[in-house]
């Protein structure tokens, strides 16, 4: 469940509603000017990597030049000393702009500036700038763009709050998300998951009985899964989205597109006076949040008619095998001294409805593209299924013992980040560190700077990870040292005992599927779990392959890193 930032504010995505690349499969999971995978271990200076990888430059025509010079013009020691990126406007369309985030991260180092006329971003691609941002100094930076955008669809939820409500609201909620909630919610993934593969194994009785296999889009799939683990886990309401449509489900994804449609927007229309009547793709938009409200009003309404209220402690040990309403909401309601008013737990239950959807299908997705381009790893993962779960359902214990899974998943989450990046904006002065390469004596950044973490350019970084556009779910479990790395502690899974999944932590920020420090991402375990009985349960009943080269499927960018056309695989029934 993710904080599933939109990928661009409005104000940077230069126009395009959706920018998208094609994938050739691994080869082309990285940007065009990475290291080769085939290079031995060993670390470059970014005048060295630049040099050795640089793209080749594209012919810049009018347009760009005059972009360079009011770059230039306008940015030239308003945000410090730091390294100015001079990409072209040509570099904004037809790809994903963390693309060229990440050539502009190799020329020019780890925290550099980049300007769109007169508004400036620093772009941070280093763990140890991250951890300063994030963790020691979290509480000096807000969500800036990234709240603006939300706050008409969440509102106060916890991902674009004020830094006030946030304190307030996040105390209340993450006690809920105990090991004993998400032990019982273990049932809950199990039981949705169960609807899908049933669904599968119909439509191929119904449809290819003698060949035992079908072709259908996955990430449709995984998207309607989602929603009804959210539905069921959150708040007690069973959309049945994998079988049945209605006009909730409806509104929830008329929703989920419009966050997308403006986190990808130019211009931020749906401010003027008169456009939320005016324009019919908002007044479209007001309605679905009508249906959803008034949803979430009903289950809250029906929550607090018959709450038990209780004690934090007493909360995280009841009998939850007893108990016929498992949700986040019961527990928020339940709980004493942690009286709001209904608005406020709406927005609550808004955000971890679109947050947590739309990265749990975007996660599934990927895990999924990428293990059928590795039959090896695929039959790696079925094995320890076979071997942990033979024919029996998933249970909280036996989903400890799936660890090949679980390093699949985070994996994916490496490669596929969501979101690509995380976005901030300085309260007050600050003195951001060098970083890896950078200027040992920091950078000075005025108040009201907005920051753009690049967890792509991290997670992909070729001076903290071998071979960083590979897909190796068995990275995870080696040890790596800090070598030369000054201020980096390297990666060591130790540093974080009884953690079923790989963090930040463990890798000291190089790794952020999840944020990390105070505002890190709430519901991390609940999505991670989720994702594993999900990706289980598909591969111990079936095989899969893509329908066609990899070359087909498509990625364009919102709120998540998502295909254009689907995930169209071939499922055959396993013997």
């Amino acid at each position: 469940m993710s904080s599933a930032a939109p990928q661009l504010p409005a104000a940077v995505n230069g126009g395009s509603q959706k920018l998208r690349f094609r994938q050739t499969g691994l080869s082309r999971l990285s940007p065009p000017s990475t290291l080769s995978p085939a290079l031995p271990r060993k670390r470059f200076s970014t005048k060295c990597q630049s040099t050795s990888v640089e793209k080749p430059r594209t012919k810049r025509n009018l347009l760009d030049n005059a972009s360079n010079l009011l770059t230039n013009l306008l940015s030239g020691g308003s945000i410090g000393s730091m390294p100015i990126a001079e990409g072209a406007v040509s570099d904004l369309f037809g790809r994903p702009l963390f693309f060229s985030l990440y050539d502009w991260f190799i020329e020019h180092g780890s925290v550099y500036k980049l300007a769109f006329g007169p508004k400036s971003f620093v772009v941070v691609s280093d763990p140890i700038v991250a951890r300063h941002i994030l963790r020691e100094n979290a509480f000096a930076y807000d969500k800036g763009v990234l709240a603006e955008i939300l706050e008409p669809i969440m509102g106060k939820g916890l991902i674009p709050a004020d830094l006030d409500t946030w304190k307030v609201r996040r105390k209340v909620i993450t006690p809920g998300f105990h090991s004993l909630f998400l032990e019982t919610m273990v049932r809950t993934f199990t039981k949705c998951s169960e609807r899908s593969i049933l669904k599968f194994e119909e439509l191929i009785e119904r449809e290819n009985h003698d060949k035992k296999a079908i072709e259908l889009d996955l990430e449709a799939e995984f998207s309607n899964l989602a929603l009804d683990i959210i539905g069921l886990g959150v708040f007690n309401y069973d959309f049945g989205s994998v079988t049945k449509e209605s006009p909730v489900i409806k509104a929830v994804y008329g929703t989920l597109f419009e966050a997308e449609h403006r986190s990808t927007f130019y211009i931020p229309y749906w401010n003027l006076p008169l456009a939320r009547w005016i324009v019919p793709r908002q007044r479209k938009f007001q309605n679905d949040l009508k249906v959803i409200n008034d949803c979430l009003d009903e289950l809250i309404k029906n929550a607090k008619e018959t709450r038990q209220e209780d004690d934090v402690e007493k909360l995280q040990q009841r009998d939850y095998s007893t108990l016929k309403d498992v949700s986040l909401l019961r527990f928020l309601v339940d709980m004493r001294g942690a009286d709001v008013d209904d608005r406020q737990l709406r927005d609550d239950l808004m955000t971890m409805l679109i947050a947590g959807h739309e990265t749990t299908a975007a996660v599934l997705t990927w895990a999924t593209f990428l293990l059928a381009q590795n039959p090896a790893k695929m039959r790696k993962a079925q094995e320890e299924i076979d071997s942990v779960i033979g024919g029996e359902g998933i249970t909280a214990e036996s989903l400890k013992k799936l660890d090949y899974i679980r390093l699949v998943i985070v994996e994916a989450l490496r490669l596929y980040p969501q979101p690509p990046l995380l976005i901030r904006r300085a309260l007050k002065p600050d003195k951001l560190p060098g970083g890896y390469n950078g200027n040992k004596e920091g950078y000075e950044i005025p108040r009201g700077t907005d920051i753009f973490v690049s967890v792509y350019n991290l997670h992909r970084s070729p001076y903290f990870w071998d071979w960083p556009n590979e897909f190796e779910p068995e990275r995870f479990l080696v040890p790596k040292g800090n070598e030369d790395i000054e201020g980096w502690a390297g990666f060591d899974p130790s540093r974080s005992p009884g953690a079923m999944y790989p963090n930040e932590i463990i890798s000291d920020f190089a790794f952020l599927p999840f944020g990390g420090g105070p505002r890190k991402c709430v519901g991390d375990q609940f999505a991670l779990l989720e994702s594993t009985v999900a990706l289980a349960m598909l591969l111990q009943k079936f095989d899969v392959e893509l329908r066609g080269s990899p070359d087909e499927v498509e990625l364009v960018t919102g709120a998540t890193m998502h295909t254009k056309s689907g995930l169209w695989c071939r499922l055959k029934k396993r013997s």
